[in-house]
């Protein structure tokens, strides 16, 4: 087994996960401590590029290309002045301050790359997480879910298979149901883009199946679809999905999958040709297997620095950590797991960790909601904005989804800086003219 940086004389940063918010803190801290030599960083993950995940309902959908919007790991980390490792954390050695990466195989199996240690002085856990199917007999085999590139891709493919076979089969009056289960920000905004798939595949030729013959389905466990947003946000969304077809199902829980159907607690049975799963979350497994405080669904929980509760070398943020903050009226809250919560947390602690470095102690973290934007595909987009200024204030359509567009911007001026991301909107601007509106491939 090979130790990678054992000779390193300076304070080692090891962040473990590359996505919105790992990402982000690499990038900062490389260019801060990295640049001036005060600290090596380093940022692992099991993936060579970097896709932005609230992104991933338009990969599944075809509206958006992956390989145009990934970001290399290794480009990043040369601009930024931070290392990258390509690597699965398997376990910890708190004791010896060290994590081991599995083996890198190649497609036939063959190893690449042997099991490794990797020491640190201060680490950091942002390995985002995974679809929680709550054991559900059949999910795992019988749903597509939509964790990752890899899986929106596949959705993708399935999507445009049944087109296909429905073509040559010169059946054109051929019908696809599609099931989502789960009706939150994901499930919501794919059934959106899912719909306006169906229109724009018949444009391109494959006409078999006509976007009224495409049924989807959202069913939701909560009595509202949207149930952690407001409610005057759920009500319209739902009033928008049902204008475009969509039938939705609220107080409704999935007890079995098959490969062809889905029943409901209520003994409902759902023809579905296509099962997509995108109720819940869990952070990764083997966050469970480590010698720290986690919950029930495995995330790490930590302290208002971000700390874990038993190791302050030890740092979690982002999806896979459970943050409690007491608030100035005695209440307390849960840091929500979303992409704002990520972005503030990477922001701060890559100011708290400059401090750690320098010897001082690390920072509290404070939460401020600045609301949530929910995108309907190219139809409209609905939302809440919280703020000093505005206070809570619903907005819809053409604003709304102008504000939705930003955060991926924002996102995207953190890892690039302002030319950089200006350049991006051009390209964008540009590819648009000169590609289909749909990928069919």
């Amino acid at each position: 087994m090979n130790n990678v940086n054992n000779n390193d004389p300076l304070h080692r940063i090891v962040i473990v996960g590359g996505g919105a918010g790992g990402l982000e803190l690499a990038t900062l801290l490389g260019k801060s401590l990295g640049k001036r030599n005060k600290a090596s960083i380093t940022l692992v993950d099991a993936q060579r590029t970097h896709f932005w995940k609230p992104l991933l309902h338009e990969v599944a959908a075809g509206s958006l290309n992956a390989f145009e919007d990934e970001l290399c790991y290794l480009a990043q980390a040369k601009w930024n002045h931070f290392h990258f490792l390509l690597g699965r954390m398997t376990n910890l050695d708190r004791d010896s301050k060290t994590i081991e990466l599995a083996p890198i195989c190649d497609d036939y199996g063959n190893e690449v790359v042997a099991r490794r240690t990797l020491e640190y002085d201060t680490l950091v856990l942002a390995v985002g997480s995974t679809a929680n199917d709550f054991d559900t007999p059949g999910a795992p085999e019988n749903c597509l879910f939509l964790d990752n590139r890899e899986q929106a891709e596949r959705i993708h493919t399935t999507l445009l298979n049944h087109y296909l076979h429905a073509q040559a089969s010169g059946n054109h009056q051929s019908e696809l149901n599609i099931a989502i289960i789960g009706a939150g920000a994901t499930g919501v905004e794919l059934s959106a883009e899912l719909h306006n798939a169906a229109i724009e595949l018949v444009h391109y030729g494959l006409d078999a199946i006509s976007p009224k013959n495409v049924k989807i389905t959202l069913i939701e466990g909560a009595s509202r679809i949207l149930p952690v947003l407001p409610e005057r946000i759920s009500s319209s969304v739902h009033k928008q999905l049902e204008n475009m077809g969509v039938t939705i199902m609220t107080g409704q829980l999935v007890s079995e999958i098959h490969p062809d159907s889905l029943v409901t607690r209520s003994k409902t049975t759902l023809n579905s040709d296509l099962s997509i799963w995108a109720a819940g979350i869990k952070a990764p497994g083997f966050l469970g297997k480590l010698t720290l405080e986690t919950n029930h669904i495995n995330q790490l929980v930590v302290r208002p620095t971000l700390q874990t509760t038993q190791d302050d070398h030890i740092y979690a943020f982002g999806d896979c950590s459970s943050c409690t903050l007491t608030l100035k009226n005695g209440n307390s809250i849960t840091i929500p797991p979303r992409a704002q919560a990520a972005h503030q947390q990477a922001s701060l602690l890559a100011k708290s960790l400059k401090k750690v470095v320098a010897g001082n102690e690390p920072m509290n973290f404070t939460y401020k909601d600045y609301g949530s934007l929910i995108s309907l595909s190219r139809f409209s987009a609905v939302g809440n904005l919280m703020g000093a200024v505005t206070g809570d204030m619903m907005v819809e359509g053409a604003l709304a989804k102008l504000f939705y567009i930003s955060l991926y911007r924002m996102h995207q001026t953190t890892l690039f800086g302002k030319a950089r991301t200006g350049a991006l909107m051009l390209k964008d601007a540009l590819g648009k003219t000169t590609r289909p509106h749909l990928k069919l491939h």
